[in-house]
C-alpha cells in the first residue's frame, strides 16, 4: 500500500469515528487535538486494524499519537 492510499484509508477511518475532515491534520495530536478520549481510541483501533489489516499490539499504542505518528506506523507495517 503507498502513501497515498494509507493517507486516503486512513482519513476515511477518522471520518468512521465521527472526526470532522477540517480539523484531520498531519500534526494533529489524537489526544490533544482531536479530542479522543479512550472509548474513541478502542473505535479508531478497531475500524484500523479493520481496514489496513493490521494487528496494534498494546505496546505499540505509544507509537500513536498524532495523525502523522499513525501514517508512519501504518508505512512501516502495510509495506
Amino acid at each position: 500500500m503507498n502513501a497515498k492510499e494509507i493517507r486516503r484509508n486512513l482519513y476515511k477511518v477518522f471520518r468512521m469515528t465521527g472526526i470532522p475532515r477540517n480539523v484531520i491534520d498531519e500534526k494533529a495530536s489524537l489526544t490533544d487535538d482531536l479530542f479522543m478520549d479512550d472509548v474513541d481510541m478502542a473505535c479508531f483501533l478497531f475500524y484500523l486494524e479493520t481496514r489496513f489489516k493490521v494487528n496494534v499490539k498494546n505496546e505499540e499504542m505509544t507509537h500513536l499519537q498524532s495523525v502523522g505518528s499513525t501514517i508512519n506506523y501504518l508505512q512501516q507495517h502495510c509495506a
